[in-house]
Protein backbone atom coordinates (compact mmCIF):
# COMPACT_ATOMS: atom_id res chain seq x y z
CA UNK A 1 0.00 0.00 0.00
CA UNK A 2 1.28 3.12 -1.11
CA UNK A 3 1.48 7.01 0.58
CA UNK A 4 -0.41 7.74 -2.64
CA UNK A 5 -3.28 5.42 -1.56
CA UNK A 6 -3.27 6.82 1.78
CA UNK A 7 -3.33 10.90 0.66
CA UNK A 8 -6.73 9.70 -1.88
CA UNK A 9 -7.97 8.31 1.00
CA UNK A 10 -7.83 11.55 3.26
CA UNK A 11 -8.51 13.77 0.52
CA UNK A 12 -12.08 11.46 -0.71
CA UNK A 13 -12.89 9.48 2.39
CA UNK A 14 -12.09 11.84 4.90
CA UNK A 15 -12.72 15.16 3.46
CA UNK A 16 -9.76 16.70 3.97
CA UNK A 17 -8.23 20.12 2.23
CA UNK A 18 -5.49 19.99 -0.52
CA UNK A 19 -3.55 22.08 1.99
CA UNK A 20 -3.75 19.48 4.79
CA UNK A 21 -3.20 16.42 2.38
CA UNK A 22 -0.30 18.10 1.42
CA UNK A 23 1.14 18.61 4.63
CA UNK A 24 0.65 14.82 5.56
CA UNK A 25 2.28 14.18 2.38
CA UNK A 26 5.33 16.11 3.08
CA UNK A 27 6.01 14.86 7.01
CA UNK A 28 5.74 11.12 5.36
CA UNK A 29 8.16 12.23 2.84
CA UNK A 30 11.01 13.72 5.26
CA UNK A 31 10.75 10.09 6.62
CA UNK A 32 10.98 8.19 3.88
CA UNK A 33 13.86 10.19 2.63
CA UNK A 34 15.59 9.74 6.82
CA UNK A 35 15.10 5.68 5.68
CA UNK A 36 16.38 5.60 2.08
CA UNK A 37 19.23 7.94 3.03
CA UNK A 38 20.30 6.53 6.45
CA UNK A 39 19.46 2.76 6.13
CA UNK A 40 18.91 2.16 2.72
CA UNK A 41 15.07 0.85 3.03
CA UNK A 42 12.80 0.43 0.09
CA UNK A 43 10.01 0.55 2.06
CA UNK A 44 8.66 2.59 5.84
CA UNK A 45 5.44 -0.30 5.77
CA UNK A 46 7.17 -2.31 8.41
CA UNK A 47 10.01 -0.68 10.49
CA UNK A 48 10.23 -0.60 13.71
CA UNK A 49 9.70 1.63 16.52
CA UNK A 50 13.41 2.32 17.67
CA UNK A 51 13.80 3.18 14.18
CA UNK A 52 11.51 5.89 13.94
CA UNK A 53 12.61 7.04 17.42
CA UNK A 54 16.14 7.44 15.46
CA UNK A 55 14.46 9.55 13.16
CA UNK A 56 12.96 11.42 15.94
CA UNK A 57 16.11 12.08 17.59
CA UNK A 58 17.57 13.56 13.99
CA UNK A 59 15.20 15.91 14.03
CA UNK A 60 15.32 17.76 17.57
CA UNK A 61 18.87 17.31 16.64
CA UNK A 62 18.10 19.82 13.67
CA UNK A 63 16.99 22.28 15.93
CA UNK A 64 12.83 22.41 14.91
CA UNK A 65 10.44 22.54 17.45
CA UNK A 66 9.09 19.73 19.50
CA UNK A 67 5.71 20.98 18.43
CA UNK A 68 6.99 20.43 14.38
CA UNK A 69 8.28 16.88 15.41
CA UNK A 70 4.97 16.54 16.60
CA UNK A 71 2.87 17.39 13.54
CA UNK A 72 5.16 15.17 11.45
CA UNK A 73 5.31 12.09 13.88
CA UNK A 74 1.45 12.95 14.13
CA UNK A 75 1.12 12.51 10.41
CA UNK A 76 3.09 9.26 10.38
CA UNK A 77 0.88 7.68 13.04
CA UNK A 78 -1.86 8.58 11.02
CA UNK A 79 -0.38 6.75 8.04
CA UNK A 80 0.40 3.75 9.84
CA UNK A 81 -2.98 3.64 11.17
CA UNK A 82 -4.21 3.67 7.96
CA UNK A 83 -2.02 0.45 6.54
CA UNK A 84 -3.18 -1.50 9.75
CA UNK A 85 -6.57 -0.83 9.00
CA UNK A 86 -6.30 -1.92 5.25
CA UNK A 87 -4.33 -4.47 6.34
CA UNK A 88 -1.28 -4.04 5.06
CA UNK A 89 0.34 -4.15 8.79
CA UNK A 90 -0.60 -5.98 12.17
CA UNK A 91 1.08 -3.20 14.56
CA UNK A 92 1.16 0.29 14.72
CA UNK A 93 4.74 0.88 15.19
CA UNK A 94 3.36 4.26 17.05
CA UNK A 95 0.95 2.93 18.56
CA UNK A 96 2.13 3.76 22.15
CA UNK A 97 4.45 6.91 20.93
CA UNK A 98 4.23 9.92 23.42
CA UNK A 99 4.22 13.27 22.10
CA UNK A 100 7.10 15.31 22.62
CA UNK A 101 6.08 18.51 25.44
CA UNK A 102 5.45 21.66 24.37
CA UNK A 103 5.35 24.77 25.86
CA UNK A 104 1.36 25.90 25.68
CA UNK A 105 1.06 28.96 22.73
CA UNK A 106 -0.05 31.99 24.21
CA UNK A 107 -2.46 33.95 21.88
CA UNK A 108 -3.54 37.36 23.22
CA UNK A 109 -6.65 38.22 21.68
CA UNK A 110 -6.98 42.24 20.60
CA UNK A 111 -8.77 43.87 22.89
CA UNK A 112 -12.41 45.56 22.58
CA UNK A 113 -10.30 48.99 22.02
CA UNK A 114 -7.79 48.14 19.51
CA UNK A 115 -11.45 46.73 17.25
CA UNK A 116 -13.06 50.22 18.10
CA UNK A 117 -9.89 51.93 16.84
CA UNK A 118 -9.63 50.11 13.81
CA UNK A 119 -13.28 49.97 12.55
CA UNK A 120 -14.68 53.25 14.00
CA UNK A 121 -11.45 55.80 14.17
CA UNK A 122 -8.86 54.29 11.62
CA UNK A 123 -9.80 55.93 8.24
CA UNK A 124 -9.72 53.38 5.11
CA UNK A 125 -9.61 54.37 1.57
CA UNK A 126 -12.58 55.45 0.07
CA UNK A 127 -11.81 52.99 -2.99
CA UNK A 128 -12.58 49.53 -3.86
CA UNK A 129 -9.30 48.03 -1.71
CA UNK A 130 -10.38 50.03 1.08
CA UNK A 131 -13.78 48.93 0.89
CA UNK A 132 -12.77 45.12 0.50
CA UNK A 133 -9.85 45.30 3.82
CA UNK A 134 -12.13 47.14 6.26
CA UNK A 135 -14.93 44.30 5.00
CA UNK A 136 -12.42 41.87 5.59
CA UNK A 137 -11.21 42.92 8.76
CA UNK A 138 -15.58 43.42 9.88
CA UNK A 139 -16.26 40.18 9.04
CA UNK A 140 -13.41 38.20 10.65
CA UNK A 141 -14.01 40.00 13.70
CA UNK A 142 -17.99 39.44 13.67
CA UNK A 143 -18.11 36.03 12.39
CA UNK A 144 -15.27 34.64 13.63
CA UNK A 145 -14.94 32.57 10.30
CA UNK A 146 -10.89 30.86 9.32
CA UNK A 147 -9.17 32.88 6.76
CA UNK A 148 -9.45 29.69 4.27
CA UNK A 149 -13.35 30.20 4.53
CA UNK A 150 -13.37 34.16 3.76
CA UNK A 151 -11.01 33.63 0.65
CA UNK A 152 -13.23 30.84 -0.44
CA UNK A 153 -16.88 32.56 0.38
CA UNK A 154 -18.43 33.30 -3.11
CA UNK A 155 -20.99 35.18 -4.54
CA UNK A 156 -23.99 33.21 -3.89
CA UNK A 157 -23.09 32.58 -0.03
CA UNK A 158 -24.15 35.83 1.37
CA UNK A 159 -28.01 36.95 1.96
CA UNK A 160 -28.36 40.32 2.20
CA UNK A 161 -31.58 40.31 3.27
CA UNK A 162 -31.29 37.44 5.60
CA UNK A 163 -28.37 39.12 7.12
CA UNK A 164 -26.57 35.22 6.93
CA UNK A 165 -24.29 33.67 5.23
CA UNK A 166 -23.30 30.05 4.13
CA UNK A 167 -19.69 28.81 5.48
CA UNK A 168 -17.81 25.77 3.93
CA UNK A 169 -15.43 24.79 6.77
CA UNK A 170 -13.20 21.86 7.60
CA UNK A 171 -14.07 18.65 6.01
CA UNK A 172 -16.58 20.78 3.60
CA UNK A 173 -18.82 20.94 6.40
CA UNK A 174 -21.14 23.97 5.67
CA UNK A 175 -22.97 25.87 8.67
CA UNK A 176 -24.80 29.36 8.57
CA UNK A 177 -23.22 32.35 10.04
CA UNK A 178 -25.51 35.45 11.27
CA UNK A 179 -24.43 39.09 9.81
CA UNK A 180 -24.65 42.49 11.76
CA UNK A 181 -26.03 45.51 9.96
CA UNK A 182 -22.39 47.12 10.30
CA UNK A 183 -21.28 44.24 8.29
CA UNK A 184 -24.25 44.25 5.77
CA UNK A 185 -23.52 48.28 5.51
CA UNK A 186 -20.07 47.12 4.41
CA UNK A 187 -20.50 44.38 2.17
CA UNK A 188 -23.07 47.29 -0.05
CA UNK A 189 -19.90 49.68 -0.09
CA UNK A 190 -17.83 47.15 -0.99
CA UNK A 191 -19.92 45.25 -3.67
CA UNK A 192 -20.18 49.06 -5.40
CA UNK A 193 -17.04 48.98 -5.84
CA UNK A 194 -16.59 45.54 -6.74
CA UNK A 195 -18.81 46.00 -10.12
CA UNK A 196 -16.18 48.24 -10.97
CA UNK A 197 -13.29 45.98 -11.67
CA UNK A 198 -12.24 45.19 -15.06
CA UNK A 199 -10.97 41.72 -16.07
CA UNK A 200 -12.84 39.45 -13.26
CA UNK A 201 -11.35 36.13 -13.74
CA UNK A 202 -12.62 34.72 -11.13
CA UNK A 203 -16.34 36.18 -10.24
CA UNK A 204 -17.67 33.64 -8.46
CA UNK A 205 -15.83 34.43 -5.39
CA UNK A 206 -16.41 37.61 -2.94
CA UNK A 207 -13.08 38.77 -2.39
CA UNK A 208 -10.76 39.98 -5.40
CA UNK A 209 -7.41 41.52 -5.50
CA UNK A 210 -7.41 44.48 -7.50
CA UNK A 211 -6.60 42.61 -10.74
CA UNK A 212 -9.58 40.64 -10.38
CA UNK A 213 -8.35 37.42 -9.21
CA UNK A 214 -9.57 35.28 -6.30
CA UNK A 215 -7.68 36.95 -3.07
CA UNK A 216 -4.93 34.62 -1.72
CA UNK A 217 -3.93 33.99 2.04
CA UNK A 218 -0.67 36.29 2.06
CA UNK A 219 -2.52 38.96 0.95
CA UNK A 220 -5.28 38.76 3.87
CA UNK A 221 -2.52 37.97 6.42
CA UNK A 222 -0.20 41.04 5.10
CA UNK A 223 -4.19 43.18 5.30
CA UNK A 224 -4.76 42.19 8.94
CA UNK A 225 -1.08 42.94 9.80
CA UNK A 226 -0.69 45.76 8.34
CA UNK A 227 -3.98 47.75 9.69
CA UNK A 228 -3.39 46.28 12.75
CA UNK A 229 0.48 47.87 13.32
CA UNK A 230 -0.93 50.65 13.71
CA UNK A 231 -3.21 50.43 16.60
CA UNK A 232 -1.63 47.59 18.15
CA UNK A 233 1.90 46.71 19.83
CA UNK A 234 1.22 43.14 19.93
CA UNK A 235 3.82 40.78 18.58
CA UNK A 236 1.06 38.56 17.26
CA UNK A 237 -1.45 40.06 14.34
CA UNK A 238 -2.89 37.90 11.88
CA UNK A 239 -6.21 36.63 10.56
CA UNK A 240 -6.29 33.67 13.43
CA UNK A 241 -6.25 36.23 16.37
CA UNK A 242 -9.25 37.94 14.71
CA UNK A 243 -11.04 34.50 15.31
CA UNK A 244 -9.58 34.28 18.72
CA UNK A 245 -10.79 37.49 19.31
CA UNK A 246 -14.28 36.99 18.12
CA UNK A 247 -14.35 33.85 20.31
CA UNK A 248 -13.33 35.98 23.44
CA UNK A 249 -15.23 38.58 23.51
CA UNK A 250 -18.55 36.50 22.90
CA UNK A 251 -17.27 34.72 25.91
CA UNK A 252 -17.16 37.77 27.92
CA UNK A 253 -20.43 39.17 26.91
CA UNK A 254 -21.59 35.69 28.74
CA UNK A 255 -22.08 33.87 25.23
CA UNK A 256 -22.98 30.23 25.85
CA UNK A 257 -19.89 27.71 24.90
CA UNK A 258 -21.92 25.94 22.61
CA UNK A 259 -23.01 28.45 20.59
CA UNK A 260 -19.66 29.91 20.18
CA UNK A 261 -18.61 26.25 19.33
CA UNK A 262 -21.32 26.27 16.27
CA UNK A 263 -20.50 29.63 15.00
CA UNK A 264 -16.75 28.70 14.97
CA UNK A 265 -17.87 25.59 13.03
CA UNK A 266 -15.84 23.32 15.82
CA UNK A 267 -17.07 19.66 16.09
CA UNK A 268 -16.27 19.18 19.28
CA UNK A 269 -16.59 21.38 22.37
CA UNK A 270 -12.88 20.63 23.57
CA UNK A 271 -11.53 23.22 20.74
CA UNK A 272 -13.68 25.57 22.01
CA UNK A 273 -12.62 25.94 25.24
CA UNK A 274 -9.32 26.73 23.90
CA UNK A 275 -10.72 30.32 23.38
CA UNK A 276 -11.85 30.43 27.13
CA UNK A 277 -9.15 31.48 29.23
CA UNK A 278 -9.12 34.94 28.69
CA UNK A 279 -12.97 34.75 29.52
CA UNK A 280 -12.58 33.21 32.60
CA UNK A 281 -9.76 35.92 33.85
CA UNK A 282 -12.63 38.53 32.90
CA UNK A 283 -14.87 36.46 35.25
CA UNK A 284 -12.11 36.89 37.61
CA UNK A 285 -12.24 40.34 37.98
CA UNK A 286 -15.72 40.78 38.01
CA UNK A 287 -15.62 38.08 41.03
CA UNK A 288 -12.99 40.08 42.74
CA UNK A 289 -14.30 43.56 42.83
CA UNK A 290 -18.05 42.51 42.79
CA UNK A 291 -17.87 39.87 45.98
CA UNK A 292 -17.69 41.37 49.21
CA UNK A 293 -14.85 38.76 50.21
CA UNK A 294 -12.56 40.28 47.38
CA UNK A 295 -12.22 43.90 48.36
CA UNK A 296 -9.73 44.39 50.94
CA UNK A 297 -10.83 45.88 54.02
Amino acid sequence: MSVQSFTSYLLLEKNYSKHTVNAYEKDIQSFIDFCDKELKLESINNVEYNIIRNWIVTLVNTGISNRSVNRKIASLKAYYKFLQRVGSININPLAKHKALKTSKKIEVPFSEEEMQRILLQLPFEDDFEGSRDKLIIELLYTTGIRRSELINLRTNSVDLNQRSMKVLGKRNKERIVPLLLPTIDLFEAYFRYRKELENITHDEYIFLTISGNKIYETLVYRIIKGYFSKVSSKVKRSPHILRHTFATHLLNKGADLNSVKELLGHSSLASTQVYTHNSIAELKKVHSSAHPRGKKL
